[in-house]
């Protein structure tokens, strides 16, 4: 049964950094595209970074130059580096598994229950 798990998240000042992990089993991380989600407050899900079975990446221009992602085939996982953080990066990270890189939340078959980061001084 595959499943994915967040972890990573937590308070970081403005201008810090954090490392979120996702974690998976069931399936090879390598075999799907996995993707990191977020949600503010009452804001809508975005897309943010992409990472396709044939290593292509995909990045939304709002974390462009301060965010990476990162696959690791050996412990499955897949994270998200994010330096240089904002206020307004403030919101729960999720990551999803699909067939590939789309915008559109509703393409991506599982999710994981999501890790919260908070940016504040």
């Amino acid at each position: 049964q595959a499943q994915l798990v967040e972890s990573g998240g937590g308070l970081v000042q403005p201008g810090g950094s954090l490392r979120l992990s996702c974690a998976v089993s069931g399936f090879a991380v390598d075999h799907r595209a996995i993707a990191w989600f977020r949600q503010g407050p009452g804001t809508e899900s975005e897309g943010i970074s992409c990472i396709a079975s044939d290593d292509k990446i995909y990045s939304a221009d709002s974390v462009k130059g301060r965010f990476t992602i990162a696959r690791d085939n050996a412990k499955n996982e897949v994270y998200l580096q994010m330096n240089s953080l904002k206020p307004d990066d403030t919101a729960v990270y999720f990551c999803a598994s699909g067939n590939g890189c789309w915008d559109r939340p509703g393409e991506y078959e599982h999710w994981g229950q999501g890790t919260q980061v908070t940016v504040s001084s």
